[in-house]
């Protein structure tokens, strides 16, 4: 396997709310397999749009519309399953979300039930355990299973959405400000979780965090009012800008 291959790659994406006007413009990236790729810009600059693309979110809403193709392993997946597409790229969002009525041990395999696959009760056992170790987790709730997700912490909680991400095997795990809601000792927790994730599956995160971003991604883009402006390993980045509005960006000047 060569080096840095990309998983993923954004061919010329635009995403319109309303036609005429694109919330994103003619976006062009390969992502690089286990890597952290962190996506930057101010407010409204299109990270959650592009990163909710590729998840199919936006499917949910009849009206926005998406031009280009965004392949995954060579597949276009906006001509997919959007059923497929999610179980390969796994989506976690800013607020700790567990499903409130569901104990933690049905939080973490509720994909499986969502997409209508049977799994025997050892699998089921061997999956949660899995999840939850890979999380970090599995020490601190595997007395208490079955009581519902919504019990433990905001960190506990944000890393048990992390399973529950992660326990379909997706390819791409997508993160929109998984730590925004989060104090700073789970943050910290979170940011070791995903630098071991990163073994095993590709990670892309928006992030309003530049420290953050620097910390922890092998790469960065830089968005602002809907383009891409640059994309680039994040120590060159972070360090010699190309790109005015980026070093502005990252020197505080604005966002």
């Amino acid at each position: 396997m060569q080096i840095d291959q990309p998983i993923l790659q954004l061919k010329d994406v635009s995403i319109s709310y309303t036609p005429g006007k694109n919330a994103v413009s003619h976006v062009n990236a390969d992502i690089k397999k286990n890597r952290i790729t962190a996506i930057m810009g101010p407010s409204g600059c299109g990270k959650s749009t592009l990163l909710r693309a590729i998840n199919r979110m936006h499917e949910l809403y009849s009206d926005i519309e998406i031009q280009g193709e965004i392949l995954m392993d060579n597949r276009n997946i906006l001509k997919m399953n959007p059923m497929e597409v999610r179980r390969m790229a796994g989506m976690v969002f800013q607020r700790p979300n567990p499903f409130p009525t569901m104990s933690i041990f049905d939080n973490v395999i509720a994909g499986y039930k969502l997409n209508g696959i049977r799994l025997n009760k050892k699998e089921k056992e061997e999956i949660v355990e899995t999840c939850l170790t890979n999380v970090g987790l599995w020490d601190e709730v595997k007395d208490v299973l079955f009581k519902k997700g919504t019990f433990l912490s905001g960190g506990q909680q944000q890393r048990l959405c992390i399973a529950r991400a992660l326990a379909l095997k997706p390819e791409v795990l997508l993160m929109d400000e998984p730590t925004s809601a989060l104090d700073p000792i789970a943050t910290n927790r979170i940011e070791e979780l995903l630098l071991e994730l990163k073994k095993e599956f590709t990670i892309v995160i928006v992030t309003h965090n530049m420290s953050q971003a620097a910390r922890i991604s092998d790469y960065s883009m830089f968005m602002y009012l809907g383009e891409l402006i640059e994309y680039d390993k994040t120590r060159i980045m972070f360090t010699n800008p190309r790109d005015k509005r980026t070093e502005e960006y990252l020197s505080g000047q604005f966002g």
